[in-house]
């Protein structure tokens, strides 16, 4: 197989994609370190794209801090849209793929219903908004790409809600956590698996996908979820998010619909209790 790579190495994604690769003996994966793979140094990537001419591009890079970006406007839509316009234009030039990684919250989640890919996006933050305009740059450039939003991703690797959990149950004797948002948490080991099957399958059906685990929850409820399969001990006290302001807001109802994704691919989803506690007995 040609070379596959694979920007945002060091972060959470970048971490599981190489777990799962060596797990499936997936072969051609390059992990470019930060100072060679910066998406803003348009002679870096020409000179990465140059050496190994790519199959594939898988960007998990991006800017993720979601009230910060409240603040760092540009800085967000330098990173969010304006990086993955230029991973865009050289998979363009030279017959990559672009595998782009976005989010629920380029949504509103204003709704009670699943979200399909043909939902209106709307997001409200500032980091919503970016991310949304990462993926409109992309079909300028090139027709060879999967765009696949996912949602509360978490995993054994870099910082997440579920290890966050772990560490503040074992610190407190009580926990309020937000009971009116809902969504799907998505297992990072999870979508690796997803992003790895579109390649090793060599699927042509390019275009936006969603993928997050399956079934349904709060934030309180994954939090009580955590603390009763790791056996951790610690009240959870459900509160609304009115009581737990932050700079940006998050979208409400932000349940992925994954039926296009499973019919592309032949996917079968792990419910997310299931892959929280796989993920529970690796952390140990």
């Amino acid at each position: 197989m040609d070379s596959i790579l694979v920007f945002g190495a060091s972060g959470q994604l970048g971490q599981c994609l190489a777990h799962v690769a060596k797990e499936r003996n997936t072969p051609g994966l390059v992990f470019p370190p930060e100072a060679q793979a910066n998406i803003l140094d348009t002679a870096s990537l020409r000179a990465l794209f140059e050496e190994h001419r790519p199959a594939y591009v898988i960007n998990c890079a991006a800017y993720t801090a979601v009230d910060k970006a409240e603040d760092e406007v540009e800085l967000a839509r330098k990173i969010n849209r304006d990086g993955v316009e230029n991973l865009a234009s050289l998979c363009g030039e030279f017959g990559s793929v672009l595998i782009q990684i976005s989010t629920d919250f380029v949504f509103a989640g204003t709704g009670n219903h699943p979200l399909v890919e043909t939902d209106e996006a709307a997001p409200l933050s500032v980091y919503g908004l970016t991310k949304l305009e990462g993926e409109q740059v992309i079909p300028a450039h090139t027709n060879k790409y999967f765009i696949l939003r996912t949602s509360w991703l978490y995993s054994e690797y870099a910082n997440n809600f579920v290890k966050t959990m772990l560490k503040l149950g074992r610190e407190r004797d009580e926990l309020r956590i937000i009971w009116d948002q809902a969504g799907t948490p998505c297992y990072a080991i999870d979508l690796a698996g997803c992003i790895l099957t579109i390649i090793e399958s060599q699927s042509q059906q390019y275009g936006l996908y969603h993928y997050s685990n399956e079934g349904v929850t709060s934030w309180y409820d994954f939090a009580t979820a955590i603390f009763e399969l790791s056996r951790t001990a610690v009240r959870t006290v459900p509160i609304r998010t009115a009581e737990y302001p932050t700079k940006a807001t998050r979208p409400a109802y932000s349940v992925l619909d994954k039926t296009k994704v499973k019919q592309a691919l032949g996917l079968a989803i792990p419910h997310w209790r299931t892959s929280l506690q796989t993920c529970l007995e690796r952390l140990g």
